[in-house]
């Protein structure tokens, strides 16, 4: 009998491959997302996701129209440079958390389908970097390359799963953190580092204290915010631990603690995965909430 595994892992291939119009699947670069059109003309929008000042290219398997690119809202983008058959767009700071703005291409060739409708949908913190766009059939090794993100994926998922019932069965205290291998003999490391911190002017509020803290397997950012009169307290949703090279640490908790009504403070909590002691920083960590507020710190630093 085939494991559970495999069969879930069958059936995902066996799903893709029957998804030939219409589809979202495997990209030839790993990490990139692919938008596979429909031959047909059968209407379809994919949406995608954008946020200021990140860069998000769309790469095509035809040549573009350069003078037939639809854009809602082009004034709120600081770049949309087309070329022969790529589109890369980076938001200005004034779009909006939840906003959404719709982009047109169409095809030079005049083939089926002649255009291709997507929906940008800005996230405060998150935006899909690369993005392949084909009219044509998939070919052999965008199947294998499907099966290996596959593969890794289900890898992915068994770790977290091994790590979440781990903490699950973990005692309370110092024990759980022994035995769930987060703390060693050196114990956790922690650094003040307020004064080290970048704010951005668009900040919702203000970090009156920020300090880092580094355990064998995980770092920590613990943030306090202080609200101004007449404002509403902080609600985390997210957040992003960003390096200098774009590459982001997996965030794997976020804590807030309540705001005390006398000093209108409150602490947010924001634990990351990092195995390697070597991560140290520079990084930018950007919180935001249901909503347009977010809050960005630059050089944050771990012990």
């Amino acid at each position: 009998m085939p494991s559970s595994s495999t069969v879930v892992l069958l059936a995902l291939v066996f799903a893709s491959v029957g998804a030939f119009a219409q589809s979202e699947s495997s990209a030839s670069v790993p990490g990139a997302r692919r938008i596979e059109l429909s031959p047909d003309g059968t209407p379809f929008v994919a949406e995608i996701a954008v946020s200021a000042g990140l860069s998000t290219s769309l790469y095509f398997d035809s040549e573009l129209m350069r003078d037939g690119i639809e854009l809602e809202g082009r004034e709120r983008f600081t770049l949309v440079d087309i070329g022969q058959a790529t589109l890369r767009l980076v938001p200005s700071s004034r779009v909006i958390p939840g906003e959404h703005s719709r982009l047109v291409v169409r095809f030079k060739d005049g083939a089926a389908p002649v255009s291709a409708s997507f929906l940008l949908q800005v996230h405060p913190a998150k935006a899909e970097p690369v993005i392949e766009v084909y009219r044509g059939k998939r070919t052999l090794e965008t199947y294998q390359q499907e099966v290996r993100e596959v593969r890794a994926e289900l890898e992915r998922c068994r770790n977290e799963r091994s790590r979440l019932e781990a903490e699950h069965e973990a005692p309370a205290g110092l024990a759980g953190l022994l035995s769930t291998g987060t703390l060693d003999k050196d114990g956790v490391a922690g650094r003040v580092v307020t004064k080290d911190i970048l704010l951005s002017s668009g900040n919702a509020l203000e970090a009156t204290s920020v300090i880092t803290y580094r355990a064998k397997r995980a770092v920590a950012v613990v943030v306090t915010l202080t609200t101004k009169a007449g404002v509403q307290p902080w609600n985390s949703k997210g957040a992003t631990l960003r390096s200098r090279s774009g590459a982001e640490l997996q965030v794997l908790r976020i804590w807030l603690q309540p705001s005390r009504p006398l000093d209108k403070t409150s602490s947010i909590v924001v634990e990351a995965e990092a195995p390697e002691a070597g991560i140290q920083g520079p990084f930018s960590l950007k919180l935001w909430e249901d909503g347009p507020r977010t809050i960005t710190l630059g050089n944050v630093t771990f012990p």
